[in-house]
This record gives structure tokens, sequence and C-alpha cells, in this order.
């Protein structure tokens, strides 16, 4: 019995980490996207990179490019939970 507690808080602490991992990619998703591709476009477009501006720039292709760091970073971190809880393959 007492194992099966073991597991169970186990498998709790798991979605917890994996859960919290989860919005904070979601959040920067979020201020990648919406944030600085539409809400502060204007504000963000006086500034310029590489002759585009920054608002235009985070609007066609900059929330493209963090939402793949977002992939990326997401399997990354989620291998190394696996491992760390013993659940990996």
């Amino acid at each position: 019995m007492n194992n099966l507690k073991q597991e169970d808080h186990s498998r709790s602490a798991y979605w917890r980490a994996n859960i919290k991992i989860l919005a904070g990619l979601l959040l920067i998703w979020f201020i990648s996207s919406f944030l600085l591709g539409i809400v502060f476009v204007k504000e963000l477009n006086q500034f310029r990179m590489g002759g585009f501006k920054i608002g235009f720039w985070f609007a066609q292709q900059g929330s493209i490019y963090v939402f793949l760091l977002i992939i990326f970073y997401y399997v990354w971190r989620m291998n190394k939970l696996d491992k760390e809880f013993d659940v990996d393959e």
C-alpha cells in the first residue's frame, strides 16, 4: 500500500512539473505572438532590425521562430523530466 502512495505522489509531481513547464512556455508564446505581434506592434515599429520594423517582423516571422524554439525546448526539457522521474524510454 505504501508503494502505491509513493507512485501516486511521483505521478502527481511529474504532472505538476509538466504543467509548470507548459504554462511557462504558453506564456512566452502568448507574449511573442499576441502582445509583441499585435498589441504592441505600433510601439515596436519605431525600431528596425535588418531593414524591417520590429513589430512587423514579430507579426510575420518572429513569433514563428519563437514557437519553433519553444517546441525544441519542450522536447529537451521533457526528456530531462522523464529521466528525472524514471519514465523515459
